[in-house]
């Protein structure tokens, strides 16, 4: 059995989404949706079974469907973002996953963005930003521990999520803005940093073995592949200025 990408597709109103770090920009949707749907088709070219859900055009940040669920090999946590606007896009991606896995809930006052969830071996780093809180943390720590999951909260600032700041490229790999995260958080995995000139390079999806990676960081890329990592690039440029980049834009079901 193929394993499933979860994807949403590009909102028309997608100009008004939150922002946090960035100035609002001109989003050009038609070419944000061309970008997309090259993303998507990477996706199934790497062995995923894309399905999209339900679209919901009056979301803005809809298409940033990362944010709605953290999947475990056996329980997928359905979020509360931390952005009120976005509360409503849970509920058809909690009816898409509850097929493959248990479902548990964060529930108020607990705020948590799965793009705040880093996932690495049996540990959850979990960012505490202005759109993850403690109540949020406890929650998900909570519900992970009887499947054999612990989670360490991290303090991240200059950019929204964590996973701007870390990914984990191969098994015991993170790739790292090391600005933005304390020192010390990661002692004992290998560290590849961004280039300085591209700090916002540390995002990348593993997927059918290999990476997905913005094409706007070549020179992070080169010390990708130099740790001998197959990198995939897309145009991500239309949801960067949104404050998103390619992890945001699925959940993957392995």
């Amino acid at each position: 059995m193929r394993p499933i990408a979860l994807t949403r597709e590009v909102s028309p109103t997608i100009i008004r989404c939150e922002l946090t770090h960035l100035a609002r920009t001109p989003i050009d949707v038609a070419r944000a949706r061309e970008q997309h749907a090259a993303y998507e088709a990477l996706l199934t070219r790497l062995g995923y079974d894309v399905r999209r859900v339900l679209a919901l055009p009056d979301h803005p940040d809809a298409v940033f469907i990362e944010d709605t669920a953290v999947v475990l090999p056996a329980l997928a946590v359905i979020t509360r973002p931390g952005a009120e606007s976005r509360r409503e896009e849970v509920e058809a991606v909690a009816e898409a996953l509850a097929a493959h896995r248990a479902l548990a809930r964060i529930t108020a006052p607990g705020t948590l963005d799965g793009g705040d969830v880093l996932c690495t071996g049996r540990t959850l780093f979990v960012g505490r930003t202005a759109r993850t809180n403690d109540a949020g943390i406890a929650q998900l720590a909570a519900f992970a521990a009887p499947h054999g999951f612990t989670v360490r909260a991290v303090d991240v600032t200059g950019c929204l999520h964590l996973k701007t700041a870390v990914t984990e490229v191969a098994d015991g790999t993170l790739l790292v803005n090391p600005a933005w995260i304390p020192a010390g958080t990661f002692d004992g995995f290998t560290v590849i940093p961004v280039d300085p000139g591209e700090p916002m390079g540390a995002n990348a999806v593993r997927a059918g073995g290999a990476l997905i990676y913005g094409d706007a960081y070549p020179r992070t890329k080169a010390r990708l592949e130099a740790a001998g990592l197959t990198v995939h690039t897309v145009d991500a440029s239309e949801v960067a200025k949104a404050e998103g980049a390619v992890t945001c834009c699925s959940v993957l079901v392995d």
